[in-house]
């Protein structure tokens, strides 16, 4: 997306570092600032308009974030995201637009789950996810998987789901091809 041109290139290399701001953010307070939302928002409708017909950049950039949004809205309502990752997102989707989205939306579930993986294995509850886990499979019940205290003290330190939502827009928008 951004190798093309030099312009490009200097428009891609924003769009990195704005989302590795979000990433730093994230992973030192565990929230993306709205205010860096907002720049990466208003920054990607201004990449847009600088690199196609305004009406269409416009359309192309609200169809991104409209996605971007709808895509992880869900995870929030469940209490599984956090909002500042929602819009985070939404605002990387006026970057990318429609299409490169849902790329980016696979390609951030797929490091968020090597991300879990990892943070499990860190704090040392790997294998007893695993066993709740494949208890629950085999006993046709979720209800093995209601935290306990222990859990609970554990579910404080939330995943900085930031970091994979960045790393698979960032896939998209440096490797275009990846996944198409």
């Amino acid at each position: 997306m951004f190798v093309s041109t030099d312009f490009g290139m200097w428009w891609g290399m924003l769009f990195t570092v704005l989302l590795l701001t979000a990433c730093v953010t994230d992973i030192r307070a565990r929230r993306i600032p709205n205010g860096l939302v907002l720049l990466i928002l208003a920054s990607g409708f201004l990449f847009r308009v600088s690199s196609s017909q305004i009406s269409t950049a416009i359309l192309t950039s609200s169809a991104g974030c409209a996605l971007g949004f709808a895509i992880w809205i869900g995870f929030w309502l469940l209490g599984l995201l956090g909002a500042g990752d929602v819009k985070f997102f939404a605002a990387a989707g006026a970057w990318l637009g429609p299409g490169p989205i849902w790329r980016a939306a696979l390609m951030a579930a797929l490091l968020g789950g090597v991300l879990a993986v990892v943070t499990l294995l860190r704090q040392g509850v790997f294998r007893d996810s695993v066993e709740k886990t494949a208890l629950a499979l085999s006993s046709r019940s979720l209800s093995v998987l209601v935290p306990t205290n222990d859990d609970v003290d554990i579910g404080k330190r939330h995943l900085p789901y930031g970091v994979a939502l960045a790393g698979g827009a960032l896939m998209v928008a440096w490797l275009p091809y990846i996944l198409a």
